[in-house]
């Protein structure tokens, strides 16, 4: 079911707006992309041009000789992956999107560059950044909490 979601940088100085299907993600594993995001692989909700309307025009870059990204020059977010020519959708960063918990991956993109290792990491202990003591510390000296 399609949803309008609202998402934007880590600043805020980009925003936009896009009428999504969060049920059809997906998670690119290509070289390209990693070193686009410094990640293991990104995930992209594929989302037709018409129906993404940015706020504040984001930043662009040409990431290859067929393809432009959108990012955010002020804190370097990087918010998707376009075709330069006879694209009619855009790849938005799930990430970017205010609240990414509707999203659901239907498949791999690029498996031949899929770093397994990574694929699942569930038996891996864990920690919240509020169990941190030194992030702890340097949110409240800032005044503030740890994020989420």
């Amino acid at each position: 079911m399609t949803q309008t979601m609202t998402g934007g940088c880590q600043c805020g100085r980009i925003r936009y707006t896009a009428q999504v299907e969060p049920d059809d993600a997906y998670l690119c594993h290509c070289k390209m992309c990693r070193k686009a995001t410094g990640g293991v692989s990104i995930a992209f909700a594929n989302v037709p041009l018409d129906k993404v309307a940015w706020h504040t025009e984001p930043d662009w870059y040409r990431s290859s000789p067929i393809a432009h990204r959108p990012f955010c020059s002020h804190c370097g977010t990087p918010l998707g992956f376009a075709f330069l020519e006879g694209g009619e959708n855009i790849d938005l960063t799930v990430g970017s999107f205010d609240d990414p918990t509707p999203f659901r991956p239907r498949r791999n993109y690029a498996t031949e560059s899929m770093l397994t290792a990574w694929t699942d990491v569930r038996h891996l202990p864990g920690m919240t950044s509020a169990e941190n003591p030194n992030v702890v510390k340097r949110w409240e000296e800032a005044g503030l909490q740890p994020p989420e």
